[in-house]
């Protein structure tokens, strides 16, 4: 860590937070036609909670994806709800725990439903899918009224229909969603890739509606990670350690993909981001595409493409960064510093927690000042539709 690097003292966002669940997410809002097919937790002998979807049981327990704070080092994790850190699932404890660290607004992310919306899958009924997504987008909304100003909620889609999740756009950029969470890669559940003109609805109203369309890590294939053969042969730490590293690489691919699929050039009003994804290996992937899109002669093919790669990159993506030091103090211009942003991905188990600060003066402080401003504030600020604090960060002590 640079403690030498200079102390920011304003109020940031942070591009990627979780909530956790609470138990009636579902039961009190979907029809009770559903019965026990609507997603509620279910608590076992030994009173861990888990999540039933459908004929399903989400194998994560709740805990482990609130760790932030908790009393023992990760795998170990709160049993259940009671556990759970209030400011993990309580709106209201959340926003005393963003004045603590200078954090002004965060957008939303869910746990259960999966990082690309893939759980909803395990429902089966595309009616009874398209209900509890509609159900978790509405409260969200409500979750989020204790402080629109300062939470931006992030709406589930229904990625298996297009027609569906166009609807489910406008529906609810008109309650105040503020971006579209998908999966970069739709075709692990059978479906088109990124490029196919099956998407172009979804497109269309990503940049009717200015929303941009959030690529979070783990939105494909997230259980082959946690193999348990991986974990019986090298442990449950490497393997959490292993998986988790890989899941960045994963996100590096989907760009990649992303890049090629011919959606930036044929798209340009829609934005891209990739949460949880990391910086450092932005400047290699750029620098490799467009080496290889030179030598193959992409434009020929593909005559949409006008510039390189990259310049499409900059243009419509960002990425979201929280641990790293190093990328931001010496990658950041080849990044582009209108393309990062930052994050903690509080409450999960690799986030920012009892050095928040610590990490952002590590990480920014030797930086410009209008480099700190865009990457801290303006970039997230922009894509999201955050107003200006009316007033200044107390510069509280971090919650223990």
């Amino acid at each position: 860590m640079n403690d030498g690097a200079p102390r920011i003292t304003d109020w940031v966002i942070d591009s990627d937070t979780h909530v956790t669940e609470p138990g009636d997410v579902w039961t009190k809002r979907v029809s009770a036609k559903w019965g026990d097919r609507v997603p509620h937790l279910v608590r076992d002998e030994n009173g861990v909670d888990h999540w039933r979807f459908g004929k399903t049981e989400r194998i994560v327990p709740v805990g482990h994806t609130a760790v932030a704070g908790w009393k023992d080092p990760f795998p170990a994790a709160p049993r259940n709800m009671d556990e759970v850190p209030a400011a993990a699932y309580d709106a209201h404890a959340r926003l005393d725990y963003l004045d603590s660290v200078g954090i002004w607004a965060c957008a939303i992310y869910p746990n259960i439903g999966g990082f690309g919306n893939e759980s909803f899958l395990g429902l089966e009924d595309r009616a009874l899918m398209l209900d509890c997504v509609r159900a978790y987008n509405d409260w969200l909304i409500e979750w989020c009224s204790a402080d629109a100003r300062r939470f931006i909620p992030v709406l589930a889609l229904p990625f298996w229909d297009v027609a569906a999740a166009a609807n489910e756009v406008r529906r609810c950029a008109a309650l105040g969603h503020r971006g579209i969470l998908f999966t970069g890669e739709p075709q692990a559940y059978g479906l088109p890739y990124l490029g196919d003109r099956h998407w172009d609805p979804l497109w269309n109203v990503a940049a009717e509606t200015g929303l941009p369309v959030n690529l979070h890590l783990g939105s494909a294939n997230f259980s082959e990670e946690f193999a348990m053969e991986r974990i019986a042969a090298h442990g449950v730490a490497p393997t959490v350690v292993r998986s988790t590293t890989a899941l960045f690489f994963k996100n590096a691919m989907q760009l990649t993909d992303l890049l090629m699929s011919g959606v930036l050039p044929r798209h340009p009003g829609v934005r891209f981001v990739s949460v949880e994804s990391g910086m450092g290996w932005v400047p290699f992937m750029l620098e490799s595409v467009d080496h290889v899109f030179g030598y193959s002669r992409v434009d020929v093919e593909r005559p949409e493409y006008r510039e390189k790669p990259s310049a499409y990159f900059h243009r419509q993506v960002s990425v979201c960064a929280f641990f790293e030091e190093v990328a931001p103090q010496r990658l950041i211009d080849v990044v582009g510093a209108d393309n990062v942003l930052f994050e903690t991905d509080y409450p999960h188990p690799v986030c920012l927690y009892g050095n928040v600060r610590e990490k952002i003066d590590a990480a920014y402080g030797g930086l410009p000042r209008e480099v700190q401003r865009k990457v801290l504030w303006e970039n997230a600020a922009a894509l999201y539709g955050v107003g200006t604090p009316d007033r200044a960060w107390p510069r509280a002590t971090p919650a223990a």
